[in-house]
Protein backbone atom coordinates (compact mmCIF):
# COMPACT_ATOMS: atom_id res chain seq x y z
CA UNK A 1 0.00 0.00 0.00
CA UNK A 2 1.21 3.45 -0.89
CA UNK A 3 2.38 5.65 2.00
CA UNK A 4 -0.33 8.11 2.96
CA UNK A 5 0.39 11.81 3.53
CA UNK A 6 0.53 13.01 7.12
CA UNK A 7 -2.78 13.91 8.71
CA UNK A 8 -3.46 17.60 8.65
CA UNK A 9 -6.37 18.38 10.97
CA UNK A 10 -8.44 21.48 10.59
CA UNK A 11 -7.93 24.32 13.04
CA UNK A 12 -11.03 25.31 15.01
CA UNK A 13 -11.20 29.10 14.99
CA UNK A 14 -14.46 29.33 16.96
CA UNK A 15 -17.08 26.93 18.26
CA UNK A 16 -20.54 27.38 19.76
CA UNK A 17 -23.31 25.01 20.78
CA UNK A 18 -26.61 25.66 19.04
CA UNK A 19 -28.56 22.87 20.76
CA UNK A 20 -27.87 20.45 23.61
CA UNK A 21 -30.62 17.87 23.95
CA UNK A 22 -30.40 14.16 24.83
CA UNK A 23 -30.79 13.13 21.16
CA UNK A 24 -29.52 16.25 19.40
CA UNK A 25 -26.34 18.10 20.24
CA UNK A 26 -25.21 20.47 17.50
CA UNK A 27 -22.29 22.81 17.38
CA UNK A 28 -21.36 25.36 14.75
CA UNK A 29 -17.68 25.94 14.13
CA UNK A 30 -15.55 28.20 12.04
CA UNK A 31 -12.66 26.05 10.82
CA UNK A 32 -9.47 26.73 8.94
CA UNK A 33 -8.14 24.13 6.52
CA UNK A 34 -4.41 23.34 6.24
CA UNK A 35 -4.28 25.38 3.01
CA UNK A 36 -5.55 28.47 4.88
CA UNK A 37 -9.09 28.44 3.48
CA UNK A 38 -11.87 28.92 6.02
CA UNK A 39 -15.30 27.40 6.36
CA UNK A 40 -17.22 29.92 8.47
CA UNK A 41 -20.14 27.62 9.32
CA UNK A 42 -19.37 23.93 9.76
CA UNK A 43 -21.93 21.89 11.72
CA UNK A 44 -20.98 18.96 13.93
CA UNK A 45 -23.45 16.51 15.53
CA UNK A 46 -22.33 15.01 18.84
CA UNK A 47 -23.67 11.56 19.66
CA UNK A 48 -22.63 8.84 22.08
CA UNK A 49 -21.14 5.75 20.48
CA UNK A 50 -23.61 3.25 19.06
CA UNK A 51 -23.61 -0.55 19.02
CA UNK A 52 -25.22 -3.22 16.90
CA UNK A 53 -25.03 -7.00 16.95
CA UNK A 54 -25.08 -9.58 14.20
CA UNK A 55 -26.50 -12.34 16.41
CA UNK A 56 -26.77 -15.94 15.27
CA UNK A 57 -28.51 -18.66 17.29
CA UNK A 58 -27.08 -22.12 17.96
CA UNK A 59 -29.19 -23.51 15.11
CA UNK A 60 -27.88 -20.93 12.62
CA UNK A 61 -30.76 -18.46 12.57
CA UNK A 62 -30.08 -14.73 12.35
CA UNK A 63 -31.71 -12.59 15.02
CA UNK A 64 -33.36 -9.46 13.62
CA UNK A 65 -35.74 -6.85 14.90
CA UNK A 66 -38.33 -5.11 12.78
CA UNK A 67 -39.32 -1.54 13.56
CA UNK A 68 -40.57 1.68 12.08
CA UNK A 69 -37.99 4.42 11.40
CA UNK A 70 -39.60 7.82 11.20
CA UNK A 71 -36.68 9.49 9.38
CA UNK A 72 -37.31 7.43 6.25
CA UNK A 73 -40.93 6.56 7.03
CA UNK A 74 -40.40 2.80 6.72
CA UNK A 75 -40.60 -0.38 8.75
CA UNK A 76 -37.61 -2.62 8.06
CA UNK A 77 -35.58 -5.51 9.37
CA UNK A 78 -32.54 -4.43 11.38
CA UNK A 79 -29.88 -5.86 13.62
CA UNK A 80 -30.40 -5.27 17.31
CA UNK A 81 -28.81 -1.91 18.08
CA UNK A 82 -28.63 0.91 20.56
CA UNK A 83 -26.63 3.58 22.31
CA UNK A 84 -23.69 3.17 24.67
CA UNK A 85 -25.05 4.49 27.96
CA UNK A 86 -22.71 6.22 30.42
CA UNK A 87 -23.31 3.30 32.83
CA UNK A 88 -22.05 0.74 30.30
CA UNK A 89 -18.44 -0.22 31.10
CA UNK A 90 -17.68 -0.94 27.42
CA UNK A 91 -19.29 -1.09 23.98
CA UNK A 92 -19.44 -4.89 24.38
CA UNK A 93 -21.45 -4.52 27.60
CA UNK A 94 -23.77 -2.06 25.83
CA UNK A 95 -24.31 -4.47 22.92
CA UNK A 96 -25.03 -7.37 25.28
CA UNK A 97 -27.46 -5.22 27.30
CA UNK A 98 -29.27 -4.05 24.15
CA UNK A 99 -29.62 -7.61 22.82
CA UNK A 100 -31.12 -8.80 26.13
CA UNK A 101 -33.45 -5.79 26.45
CA UNK A 102 -34.74 -5.78 22.87
CA UNK A 103 -34.86 -9.50 22.10
CA UNK A 104 -34.56 -11.51 25.32
CA UNK A 105 -31.51 -13.28 23.85
CA UNK A 106 -27.99 -13.51 25.26
CA UNK A 107 -25.04 -15.77 26.07
CA UNK A 108 -23.04 -17.12 23.14
CA UNK A 109 -19.57 -16.16 21.94
CA UNK A 110 -19.00 -12.46 21.26
CA UNK A 111 -16.37 -10.59 19.29
CA UNK A 112 -16.02 -7.02 18.12
CA UNK A 113 -16.51 -7.40 14.39
CA UNK A 114 -15.92 -3.91 13.04
CA UNK A 115 -15.95 -0.28 14.13
CA UNK A 116 -17.34 2.20 11.62
CA UNK A 117 -18.28 5.84 11.52
CA UNK A 118 -21.94 6.72 10.97
CA UNK A 119 -20.82 9.84 9.10
CA UNK A 120 -17.18 10.85 9.53
CA UNK A 121 -17.82 14.26 8.04
CA UNK A 122 -20.29 15.51 10.66
CA UNK A 123 -20.77 12.93 13.46
CA UNK A 124 -18.45 12.58 16.44
CA UNK A 125 -19.35 8.99 17.32
CA UNK A 126 -18.45 5.48 16.21
CA UNK A 127 -20.62 2.40 15.74
CA UNK A 128 -19.23 -0.76 17.32
CA UNK A 129 -20.52 -3.81 15.46
CA UNK A 130 -20.38 -7.16 17.23
CA UNK A 131 -20.73 -10.74 16.06
CA UNK A 132 -22.43 -13.01 18.60
CA UNK A 133 -22.74 -16.68 17.77
CA UNK A 134 -24.64 -19.32 19.70
CA UNK A 135 -27.06 -16.85 21.28
CA UNK A 136 -30.13 -18.25 23.00
CA UNK A 137 -33.24 -17.02 24.81
CA UNK A 138 -32.27 -15.91 28.33
CA UNK A 139 -35.32 -14.03 29.58
CA UNK A 140 -38.04 -11.53 28.92
CA UNK A 141 -37.59 -8.45 26.76
CA UNK A 142 -37.45 -5.06 28.49
CA UNK A 143 -38.33 -2.41 25.92
CA UNK A 144 -38.11 1.29 26.62
CA UNK A 145 -41.28 3.38 26.35
CA UNK A 146 -40.13 4.70 22.95
CA UNK A 147 -39.43 1.25 21.49
CA UNK A 148 -41.98 -0.66 19.41
CA UNK A 149 -40.31 -3.58 17.68
CA UNK A 150 -40.78 -7.25 16.93
CA UNK A 151 -38.18 -10.03 17.04
CA UNK A 152 -37.56 -12.34 14.08
CA UNK A 153 -35.36 -15.38 13.51
CA UNK A 154 -34.36 -15.49 9.85
CA UNK A 155 -32.66 -18.21 7.84
CA UNK A 156 -29.48 -17.57 5.90
CA UNK A 157 -31.53 -17.61 2.67
CA UNK A 158 -33.89 -14.97 4.07
CA UNK A 159 -30.97 -12.73 5.07
CA UNK A 160 -29.36 -13.15 1.65
CA UNK A 161 -32.68 -12.20 0.06
CA UNK A 162 -32.90 -9.03 2.20
CA UNK A 163 -29.40 -8.04 1.10
CA UNK A 164 -30.03 -8.85 -2.57
CA UNK A 165 -33.20 -6.74 -2.54
CA UNK A 166 -31.40 -3.87 -0.77
CA UNK A 167 -33.95 -4.23 2.02
CA UNK A 168 -31.56 -3.52 4.92
CA UNK A 169 -31.65 0.26 4.69
CA UNK A 170 -29.59 1.10 7.76
CA UNK A 171 -26.01 1.23 6.41
CA UNK A 172 -24.47 0.57 9.84
CA UNK A 173 -26.26 -2.77 9.79
CA UNK A 174 -25.81 -3.61 6.13
CA UNK A 175 -22.01 -3.24 6.43
CA UNK A 176 -21.43 -6.02 9.00
CA UNK A 177 -23.96 -8.26 7.24
CA UNK A 178 -22.17 -7.87 3.89
CA UNK A 179 -18.80 -8.41 5.62
CA UNK A 180 -20.08 -11.62 7.22
CA UNK A 181 -21.41 -12.90 3.91
CA UNK A 182 -18.14 -12.08 2.11
CA UNK A 183 -15.84 -13.56 4.75
CA UNK A 184 -17.88 -16.76 4.91
CA UNK A 185 -18.38 -16.96 1.13
CA UNK A 186 -22.14 -17.13 1.55
CA UNK A 187 -22.96 -15.32 -1.69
Amino acid sequence: MKKQPEEQPWKVVSSEYLERKPWLTVRRECVELPNGNRIPEYYVLEYPDWVNTLAITRDGRFLFVRQYRHGIGRTDYELCAGVCDPEDPSPLAAAQRELREETGYGNGTWQEYMVISPNASTHTNLAHCFLATGVEPVGERHLEETEDLSVHLLTLDEVRDLLRRDAVKQSLMAAPLWKYMAENRLF
